[in-house]
C-alpha cells in the first residue's frame, strides 16, 4: 500500500458565497465519511488563508522569517487529504471523488518510498 497527498487547489480571491460554501463542507464531510469507511482514510485538513503563513528559512544557519506565502500566486493550498491505497489508480479515482465534493481542483502525489525498500 502506498500513501498519496490529495492536495485541494483554492483561488482565494475567488471563493463561493457562504451559502455555497455550507453545500461544499456537507459534500466534504460525506466523501470523508466514505473514505474512512473504506480504510483508505490516513488524515485529512483544511487550512487557513495563506496570509495566515510564515515562511522560515534556516538553511544558511541563520533564520529568517517572513509573513505571508512562500509562493506569489493566486491559488494556493486550501487543504487536503492522505490516503492509503493500493496504486495511483485508486488514488486518481479517490482524487475524482474528492475534487466533485469541494468543487475545486486537486494534485495528487505519492509520498516518497524508502530507499532500503
Amino acid at each position: 500500500m502506498t500513501q498519496y497527498l490529495i492536495s485541494v487547489i483554492h483561488d482565494w480571491d475567488a471563493l463561493p458565497p457562504a451559502e455555497d460554501m455550507q453545500k461544499v463542507f456537507k459534500q466534504v464531510d460525506e466523501f470523508n465519511e466514505e473514505l474512512t469507511a473504506s480504510g483508505a482514510w490516513v488524515f485529512a485538513g483544511g487550512l487557513e488563508h495563506p496570509s495566515t503563513a510564515t515562511v522560515v528559512n534556516a538553511s544558511s544557519g541563520d533564520v529568517v522569517m517572513t509573513d505571508g506565502p512562500f509562493a506569489e500566486t493566486k491559488e494556493q493550498l486550501g487543504g487536503f487529504w492522505i490516503i492509503e491505497v493500493p496504486d495511483l489508480d485508486a488514488a486518481l479515482a479517490w482524487a475524482a471523488k474528492g475534487s466533485a465534493a469541494c468543487e475545486n481542483l486537486v494534485e495528487v502525489r505519492p509520498f516518497q518510498s524508502d530507499p532500503e525498500s
